[in-house]
């Protein structure tokens, strides 16, 4: 799928009037097939444009092009059937709990069924080998009939992926993939993600706080801060000195480090609460 934004601009939803818009006068165009991360500060506007390519958010101003149709033109119907061709992956995967693993994986299919087979999935898997692979590329075929409340929250945002193996998407939107992940299951799922994106030419399009991940695997980098474009570049030319403009103050991030505690100092200097007396 190919996608073009123009001059494009969204604010978040509860953003408070007066805000500054999420994202400010963007343009992007992604290829058919393409694999693309986005990266950028805490605040930068990454999941809001997730949600825009997703069609969840309608922009405020500008256009937004899927495939060279705007998908704000179409009709009720004809929207619904863009949207069945896109798959987005929350940080947090949107998983029932009681629900088994195997169910929560083929609801994957759920936008190419008809309204009994999506009830009848629920009940009776109709494709018990095809969710089993896709899990197996998650190193969680163990796992194909455990409850996802019994899962970890890694184990939920890899069965959260293996979704998107068995959605009948065109455009695969990821976001913050990793964040439950330890070192080596992260590696085994982005390539997992981008490896499989490109042999099935489906565009990907992701959101990464791990910028070392980003390099490693995704051939094409954007950097975001303040819902604008810092740059546009082949991995290979994403510098170190690009890298900490991009971060500039939110340094401990780039490196992957908890934001950093208030001095003591600091927060000597702050008044001190009002004594109230109840009666």
């Amino acid at each position: 799928m190919k996608i073009e934004l123009s001059a494009l601009e969204a604010r978040h939803p509860a953003a408070l009037p007066g805000a500054p818009a999420a994202l400010r006068a963007l343009n992007l165009r992604f290829g058919a097939g393409e694999q693309v991360a986005i990266i950028g500060p805490s605040g930068a506007g990454k999941t809001t444009l997730l949600q825009v390519l997703a069609c969840a958010q309608r922009p405020t101003q500008g256009s937004l092009q899927l495939s060279d149709v705007n998908p704000w033109t179409l009709s009720a119907r004809a929207l619904r059937h863009t949207r069945g061709q896109l798959f987005l992956a929350p940080q947090v995967p949107p998983l029932p709990p009681r629900q088994r693993v195997v169910t929560s994986v083929l609801a994957g299919r759920l936008p190419s069924m008809g309204l009994w087979s999506s009830l009848r999935s629920l009940f009776y898997p109709t494709d018990i080998p095809a969710a089993y692979e896709a899990l197996v590329h998650f190193d969680l075929g163990d796992k194909l009939f455990d409850r996802v409340d019994r899962l970890s929250g890694g184990e939920r945002q890899r069965v959260g992926l293996a979704r998107a193996l068995l959605a009948p998407a065109s455009l695969w939107l990821i976001d913050e993939p990793l964040s439950a992940l330890d070192p080596m299951r992260a590696r085994m799922a982005m390539a997992a993600l981008v490896n499989l994106a490109a042999e099935r030419q489906v565009t990907l399009v992701a959101t990464l706080h791990q910028v070392d991940m980003a390099l490693a695997h995704f051939p094409r980098i954007i950097g975001l801060r303040d819902g604008q474009l810092v740059f546009d570049l082949p991995s290979a030319q994403v510098s170190p000195e690009r890298l900490a403009h991009l971060y500039d103050q939110f340094e401990h991030e780039l490196r992957g480090e908890a934001p950093p505690m208030p001095s003591p100092e600091a927060s000597s200097t702050q008044s001190a609460p009002a004594v109230m007396h109840c009666r």
